[in-house]
């Protein structure tokens, strides 16, 4: 009891810690109104690296609340990304389509890119700013659990996805999309391969059209994935501006009138104080945990977790680890694009492979769980949204723990067919019985500490060491032993 009210007594501690800290970390986030006028005259820099996801929506939201809330002038996205998710960048784009304050997306540093769902925030939001040296484009919608759209007629085989070959004198009028895309030819691929690239092209055409932006490019990187150095994205009408750094992009987006919710807004942008914004702990616990890798071994963890616990009742530990494992791993995959066809073979491999201890299939059993889990495991996660597939030697790892645990099996299996028998009635013909007295025809002995009743073709000394040769019913047939 004791212990009980101690752990009780630093639960509460640590919640009243927990609460406190909560406490200061709002009121640092929430300034006074003493103080609202100093974030008037403020820009919020938020770096965005790497793919997109639910941690990146869920950060970018929460920022753009705070600068809304704290009034600062306006939020500069510092964009390097090759994609992610599509759910999560439609949670971005609504937000900054209906954002109190301007958000200009910069990609920046020189050498990063807006690819993919890149260009679709480069396109929504109110200032589209790029430096010298990065490129956009190559938005083809990526199906989920199949390969992207066959390319177009046209297209060089062997091609990298998103590059296009450089634009003869000719092609001029098309590279820059001044002749509308034709739509009258189908798509190539499966109906649902179609309808994602239709949904995405009148997507991305509807936000340029809101900014005023090239809708006729901007709908031929969604259908044919072309793509854009920052020079001819600014020469194209792409983008608004390039800006070597933060420093000159706002110099250069001073007096520039932008369009928020109902209202026009002429940005001031000169000797704004810049103040950036990194990612915070939540942010990085749910990218970790939403980490494709790190969500596949919490799965697997839960699943053996929770069968050792089945298998040995009151382990306590292996269900406890199990059971937060999987929950985690079930949040996950809730907020990532995941085939549950392939999670279905992942525990059925799973299953197949515990199986092999229980049943004597000689390996059949495990065999087949191997190549179900293979096989799940690559369907599980889109490999062709960048960041988010689990990596193959991942797969290829924990397939050969299991393939050399049911190898183990099998040659345990084996050999346990080679023993003699050490137990029950056939166990007892490779012992020797003790007499418990002298008799002829039909005594007592003693086996492992139990007394028989046994019967001999030869008189038996007390004490003599006595061979059994069969078993009827509860009597032995014995012989004395000859040293």
């Amino acid at each position: 009891m004791k212990t009980l009210r101690r752990l009780f007594a630093g639960l509460l501690l640590a919640s009243g810690l927990g609460l406190l800290v909560q406490g200061a970390v709002t009121a640092q986030e929430r300034p006074t109104d003493a103080a609202a006028s100093d974030f008037a005259r403020t820009a919020i820099v938020m770096p965005l690296a790497g793919p997109i996801g639910p941690a990146t929506k869920d950060h970018f939201l929460r920022t753009l609340g705070n600068a809304a809330e704290q009034g600062a002038t306006l939020l500069i996205v510092k964009l390097d990304t090759p994609g992610g998710l599509d759910e999560s960048m439609r949670g971005m784009i609504q937000a900054i389509l209906n954002a109190p304050i301007p958000v200009v997306v910069y990609v920046a540093p020189s050498g990063a890119r807006a690819a993919s769902a890149g260009t679709y925030l480069l396109y929504a939001s109110h200032v589209a700013a790029m430096a010298p040296g990065t490129n956009l484009g190559a938005a083809t919608p990526v199906p989920i659990g199949g390969a992207p759209p066959d390319a177009p007629p046209g297209t060089p085989s062997g091609a990298p996805s998103g590059s296009q070959p450089p634009a003869a004198a000719g092609d001029e009028a098309k590279e820059r999309g001044a002749a509308a895309p034709d739509r009258s030819v189908p798509v190539p691929g499966s109906a649902s391969e179609r309808k994602a690239v239709n949904d995405s092209a009148a997507y991305i055409r509807s936000l340029a059209e809101l900014r005023g932006r090239n809708a006729d490019w901007a709908e031929r990187a969604v259908r044919e994935g072309v793509s854009l150095s920052a020079e001819r994205a600014v020469e194209f009408g792409v983008v608004d501006l390039i800006a070597a750094d933060v420093a000159q992009l706002l110099e250069r987006i001073d007096g520039r009138e932008v369009k928020v919710g109902e209202s026009t807004v002429k940005l001031a942008t000169r000797g704004l104080v810049l103040r950036e914004v990194v990612p915070d702990w939540r942010t990085e616990l749910l990218a970790l945990i939403t980490n494709p890798n790190l969500a596949y071994l919490l799965m697997l963890v839960g699943i053996y977790g929770l069968l050792l616990e089945g298998y040995n009742p009151g382990a306590i530990l292996p269900g406890v680890v199990g059971a937060i494992s999987l929950l985690l791993a079930l949040f996950a995959f809730q907020v990532l694009s995941v085939n549950y066809a392939g999670l279905a073979l992942i525990v059925l491999g799973v299953l197949l492979i515990i199986g092999e201890s229980f049943v004597p299939a000689f390996g059949s059993l495990g065999l087949g769980g191997i190549v179900a889990f293979v096989i799940g495991s690559i369907m599980l996660l889109d490999n062709d949204v960048p960041g988010f597939a689990i990596a193959r030697p991942l797969i290829g790892g924990v397939a050969l723990v299991g393939a050399l645990l049911v190898l183990a099996i099998a040659q345990f299996a084996m050999r346990s067919r080679r023993r003699p028998v050490v137990s029950g009635a056939e166990g007892l013909l490779a012992e020797t019985a003790e007499a418990l007295e002298s008799f002829a025809g039909s005594g007592r002995v003693r086996v492992h500490g139990e007394i028989w009743n046994a019967v001999s073709c030869e008189p038996v000394i007390s004490g003599q060491r006595l061979r059994i040769l069969r078993i009827d019913g509860l009597t032995l047939a014995v012989e004395p032993i000859r040293e």
